[in-house]
């Protein structure tokens, strides 16, 4: 019976009978770029409350990260910037629900260094995903992004994402 009212429900929300719940969620994107765009389009358009967080000024965004909670979900787009370690040693420094740095998993990680050199405790490290997102072989900004957010959204409802259900 509970099969065939969640079937009932997502049908209803499908056809914009009802509103979904989502709870609260908010998407922190930091260093902009290309696929921090898309992200922040996505995320909006998904219910995500959104900010863009970048050091530089000239690239625009909040030069300070925003007060965060448990439903915020913080997503490091470029792992080049020198400022990889500070930011992410301050974001691990709030309760969010999960961070994760974009990055080829066949090359070293390093935002481990930058933030081992900060003093940072490896059990905060560890808190931090790398890869991110869907493995659906994206190439564009606008696949990552949607990748990295499909991650989120599954990791969010406890399921592993992809084809099986």
């Amino acid at each position: 019976m509970a099969a065939s009212h969640e079937h009932d429900s997502s049908c209803a929300v499908a056809h914009g009978d009802v509103q979904p719940e989502t709870g609260e969620r908010t998407l922190v994107a930091v260093f902009a770029g290309p696929v921090a765009d898309h992200l922040l389009r996505y995320a909006a358009d998904l219910g995500y409350r959104t900010f863009l967080v970048d050091p530089d000024k000239d690239r625009g965004g909040a030069a300070d990260l925003p007060s965060l909670d448990a439903t915020a979900d913080v997503v490091v787009t470029d792992h080049h910037r020198p400022e990889l370690g500070p930011v992410l040693r301050d974001v691990l420094t709030q309760p969010v629900r999960w961070v994760g740095v974009m990055g080829n998993p066949r090359h070293p990680a390093p935002h481990i260094p930058a933030l081992t050199e900060l003093g940072v405790p490896a059990a905060d490290i560890a808190r931090v995903h790398r890869p991110i997102g869907l493995n659906i072989g994206s190439r564009t900004p606008a696949e990552i992004a949607l990748a990295t957010l499909a991650g989120l959204i599954a990791d969010r409802n406890g399921r592993p994402g992809g084809f099986e259900f």
